[in-house]
């Protein structure tokens, strides 16, 4: 099985890590992009490691992009995209496990943050487990749900879901669809659409998400 890596920002404190957060970036880039999200949230956690792997396959044509899953652009992207992170899974969770064994951060000191496709991932593969995260930041992606989501024995984290109306890339009503849907299966959902954006992260976005991350890091 693939073994994922990229780059890594350790503690701002200099002392080992008491968290971590996992960054997960879109299709077409890599963790080089994601984790210039890090400096936004340092200074509210001090003690995390911030890493942001390479999804497992390379897109073909782009010398510098990976992809966690192919991306159909003709038929049902819903049902390719279901199957997409499906397969998908084992790979994001051995990285988690060989994360947590390393290091000795437990889950619920993790955070799992992804944008379109790694935010897929990231929803996915966090309610996924029977451990309970910190918490899951999902920006301008869908909800596929995993098998047994919604049935006792799967944990329920935190989740921020933003999403831009303009998004034309990955349809802002995906993140509408997921509120619905977490908060009926009782997860705990702090949800935000960012006026006239595109696919992308705008100031206001950042700002909702920044401030769910200092409430569940306080906890």
């Amino acid at each position: 099985m693939t073994k994922l890596s990229g780059p890594m920002l350790p503690p701002r404190s200099g002392g080992a890590p008491q968290q971590a957060v996992v960054l997960l970036h879109g299709y077409g880039s890599n963790g080089a992009d994601l984790i210039g999200l890090a400096p936004h949230w340092q200074d509210v956690l001090p003690d995390a490691v911030f890493i942001s792997p390479n999804a497992p396959q390379r897109c073909e044509g782009l010398a510098d992009g990976f992809q966690w899953f192919a991306v159909d652009f003709v038929g049902n992207k819903l049902a390719s995209r279901q199957t997409g992170c499906t397969r998908a899974r084992p790979v994001l969770l051995e990285f988690l496990t060989d994360l947590w064994a390393q290091t000795g951060i437990a889950p619920e000191q993790t955070l799992l943050v992804g944008f379109s496709q790694g935010a897929m991932m990231a929803l996915h593969v966090g309610l996924s487990l029977p451990e309970r995260l910190m918490g899951i930041v999902a920006f301008s992606g869908a909800f596929l749900p995993p098998e047994g989501f919604g049935q006792p024995g799967l944990a329920q984290p935190p989740v921020c879901l933003v999403h831009g109306d303009a998004d034309t890339v990955v349809d802002p009503e995906r993140s509408a669809d997921a509120d619905i849907a977490l908060r009926l299966a009782g997860v705990p959902v702090h949800y935000h659409v960012s006026p006239g954006t595109g696919h992308g992260i705008a100031p206001d976005g950042l700002e909702f998400a920044s401030q769910f991350i200092a409430r569940v890091a306080a906890k």
